[in-house]
């Protein structure tokens, strides 16, 4: 009898030897490097958490991933085909929402089917999709200043989401919000996640809120970046705050703060 060969999950990410270096226009100043041989596998589904000292490349690989900046060496792949330029297959959340200010809601979060020449039936149609998922229905017709930030980044997030994108990339979408608007944005996150099943890399400072919407944490070396560790969250969905209050919560946090505090890299 034949074992059936198991098909892995869209969406899985794959950067393999990442070295990025910022060279300095003027003469004599000395490169930076940002990350040096970081190699990474992010499974088709899976939440991962990117964490480490500031500096230390985060959101420079979220921007190799995304196709907006071209490694010196090394290779990213989206399921087995490279990413060398802006894709339709990724989206990008930025830290602030950068919306275009004198579009509503409703003309942001449809921008991108504009640019891909959805016909305006199918766009009105996606547009109702996704209002609904970010629960901005009764906001469409808002400008982005008579918004809460609150508001505004659900509109990112839903215009990130337009083209269905099969990875979502987060740089520390929630940093601005208050604490309590912060963990309600983490668990919407994972609601959102559980129903369109994306892949979602998410660059956080915040110990808490890698563990609480993580399957994965990945916690960089100084710069120049590297994976100094992985720590595995292995705890049921869907989750609530109340998990922050599990011991197994805590032996986490204690693992990722000593390969933060060491920055040394893991054989």
């Amino acid at each position: 009898m034949t074992t059936p060969h198991r098909v892995a999950r869209p969406g899985r990410l794959v950067a393999d030897d990442i070295r990025v270096v910022f060279r300095p226009p003027s003469r004599g100043a000395s490169p930076t490097v940002a990350l040096d041989g970081l190699t990474l596998d992010v499974a088709g589904g899976e939440i991962v958490a990117l964490i480490g000292p500031n500096g230390c490349g985060k959101s420079t690989l979220l921007r190799v991933a995304a196709g907006l900046l071209v490694p010196e060496r090394g290779t990213i792949a989206l399921d087995g085909r490279p990413i060398r330029e802006p894709d339709d297959r990724i989206g990008f959340v930025f830290q602030e929402p950068r919306l275009l200010p004198w579009r509503t809601v409703a003309g942001n979060i449809s921008y991108p089917l504009e640019l891909a020449g959805w016909p305006a039936a199918r766009r009105a149609e996606r547009l109702g999709e996704l209002l609904h998922i970010v629960g901005l229905e009764a906001a469409a017709g808002l400008r982005p200043v008579q918004m809460s930030g609150g508001m505004r980044q659900r509109a990112a997030i839903a215009r990130s989401l337009a083209l269905s994108p099969a990875v979502l990339l987060l740089d520390e979408p929630f940093s601005s919000l208050d604490a309590l608007t912060r963990e309600r944005f983490n668990l919407e996150l994972l609601r959102l996640q559980q129903r369109t099943g994306t892949t979602v890399v998410i660059v956080t400072h915040s110990i808490p809120e890698a563990i609480l919407v993580a399957d994965r944490v990945i916690v960089l070396t100084p710069r120049p970046g590297r994976v100094a560790a992985e720590v595995r969250i292995d705890a049921p969905r869907p989750r609530s705050v109340e998990l922050l209050d599990e011991a197994m919560v805590s032996r986490a946090a204690a693992d990722i703060r000593s390969h933060l505090e060491t920055g040394e890299q893991v054989a």
